[in-house]
């Protein structure tokens, strides 16, 4: 990527995210709130999945390090399959660390050799089939990632979407988690990574947060104690919360060898 063409990226970003009304100076009441990228990559092939994990295990995640960028967590569908999809989560500290990351890595001079393959691959060959990444904002009630001890580090993470029918919904459902559906996940040992609004992506209005858990029975475990928890029951019947939500989406995942988290 040529240095005016990263400006150009640069300079579209800051302007996305001037017009949806997102100010870049920091306000006393978002002091310490991350924001975060949420990458998805499509593929179609066990090749493709390696090309990616391989590209952040070599050349992005140390490249996003050295701009203070950290932990990456790198992550695919928890059953093997040639056309599982990466997920990949970037923790930001601000809006200007997400607009500078273009523009730094084009004057990167270790990543831009050590990408070079899987940044420009050909038509023929490509790395992965399609790329969608989405910028989320941190809750209120979380907003920084919580990484998870090493004591306990977990092999099963659970990446949920919840899309609303409106945006005055979104906020609703999103005044629920800070509510009581937070506490209560971190009580019943859910022990979540990240709690989200998207602020831009493919699917919205919507929210999207990550738990996880040593295993699979562990975390259905914990999400049965949820279920029967008082908080989330009265939460759950309360008419002020009636409708907030369409649809939800689980997706199970594992962490690659270049995942950070």
């Amino acid at each position: 990527m040529n240095s005016h063409a990263s400006s150009r990226i640069t300079r579209i970003v800051t302007l996305l995210l001037i017009a949806i009304g997102i100010c870049t100076r920091v306000g006393a009441a978002d002091e310490g709130r991350q924001y975060y990228e949420l990458r998805v990559y499509t593929t179609k092939s066990a090749d493709q999945q390696q090309r990616i994990n391989d590209y952040w295990r070599n050349a992005g995640v140390p490249a996003y390090n050295r701009q203070g960028i950290q932990p990456i967590g790198v992550f695919t569908e928890i059953e093997d399959s040639p056309t599982n999809k990466v997920y990949v989560l970037i923790p930001c500290d601000s809006l200007e660390t997400f607009a500078a990351i273009p523009a730094r890595l084009a004057a990167d001079t270790v990543y831009q050799p050590a990408a070079g393959d899987f940044l420009n691959a050909p038509k023929s060959n490509p790395a992965f089939e399609n790329l969608q990444s989405s910028l989320l904002v941190a809750f209120d009630g979380m907003k920084q990632m919580v990484i998870p001890p090493p004591a306990q580090k977990p092999k099963v993470f659970e990446l949920r979407t919840y899309l609303s029918p409106s945006e005055n919904k979104g906020l609703n459902k999103i005044q629920m988690f800070e509510h009581g559906e937070i506490t209560t996940m971190k009580e019943v040992g859910l022990a979540p990574i990240i709690y989200s609004r998207t602020l831009v992506g493919p699917q919205m209005p919507s929210l999207v947060y990550i738990t996880c858990a040593v295993n699979l029975e562990e975390h259905k475990k914990h999400w049965q104690g949820f279920g029967s928890a008082p908080v989330w029951k009265e939460l759950q019947a309360d008419p002020q919360y009636k409708d907030n939500m369409k649809q939800a989406i689980s997706v199970m995942l594992k962490r690659t060898a270049a995942s950070q988290l």
